[in-house]
């Protein structure tokens, strides 16, 4: 029995000028799955992430949404509509808002809801019932994901005074906040310790299998990729040039050839 999938990617091309940076590349998302985005540097994965979030216009190609009801095509949508369709995301350097405390930034993310729950501001100003049950809400969901990641103690702390470690894992659940259906994780393991990405890995895969959530991840770390991933795709030069399970990725020959280059031929 085929299942449809959470997002098709089809023939997605993106020129900058006269630079080529995704060349016609195929492949889908599927539901309650982590699938890994990897490839050398320049290879073109956040160029793909941020057509797939709306931050780029792609120049060809779809991204079909199986949105329940229909299916949507991102590629003609703004960003914040895109986002409204349940798809969240982080970045590859940190964007949290380092002068609000943890549990403003994890407000923050629901504010679609909080601003429906307040009739955009009405509500809200008088202090009606239903504005206080979203509010009251909002901040259950926002403290249990720092009792998830251990975070409860520092909710009122500024984001900024986080350690590194820390603000990664905020702006993963800051993203699961604002209860995506796929999961856009942008490098999140860099710049974290071996215990750090250990236990990130954890988080990934349990949150995935726990909402049957869909990640899609950009990742360096390998070995993480290939503890954590259903399936994997590798881009070169903006080309697919390989895509299945973690196990038969990592020793296909075109990629081993991607990342180690090509061996020099024999001299006779």
């Amino acid at each position: 029995m085929s299942v449809t999938p959470l997002l098709a990617i089809e023939k997605l091309t993106m020129r900058f000028g006269g630079l080529l940076a995704i060349d016609s590349v195929s492949f889908d998302v599927q539901p309650k799955t982590v699938t890994a985005l990897i490839g050398p540097n320049g290879a073109g994965k956040t160029t793909l992430f941020n057509c797939a979030t709306g931050f780029y216009r792609p120049t060809g190609g779809s991204l079909k949404l199986d949105a329940g009801a229909r299916t949507v095509e991102l590629a003609r949508l703004p960003g914040h509509c895109i986002a409204r369709l349940g798809i969240a995301r982080t970045f590859q350097n940190i964007r949290l808002f380092p002068s609000m405390t943890v549990l403003e930034n994890l407000l923050v993310a629901q504010h679609a809801e909080l601003m429906r729950a307040s009739f955009f501001s009405i509500a809200g100003l008088f202090g009606l019932p239903s504005w206080r049950r979203a509010e009251a809400a909002a901040i259950e969901r926002a403290r249990y994901w720092l009792d998830r990641i251990g975070l409860t103690g520092r909710a009122d702390d500024a984001a900024g005074t986080l350690p590194y470690g820390q603000q990664r894992r905020l702006e993963i659940i800051r993203a699961l906040c604002a209860r995506p259906r796929l999961l856009c994780l942008d490098e999140p393991a860099a710049g974290l310790n071996p215990s750090e990405t250990a236990d990130l890995a954890r988080l990934i895969r349990a949150v995935s299998d726990e909402f049957k959530l869909a990640v899609l991840l950009i990742e360096h770390d390998m070995s993480m990729v290939m503890e954590i991933s259903d399936h994997v795709v590798v881009l070169d030069y903006g080309r697919k040039i390989a895509e299945g399970p973690p196990a038969r990725i990592r020793d296909d020959k075109a990629v081993i050839a991607a990342y180690l280059g090509e061996p020099e031929a024999a001299v006779t």
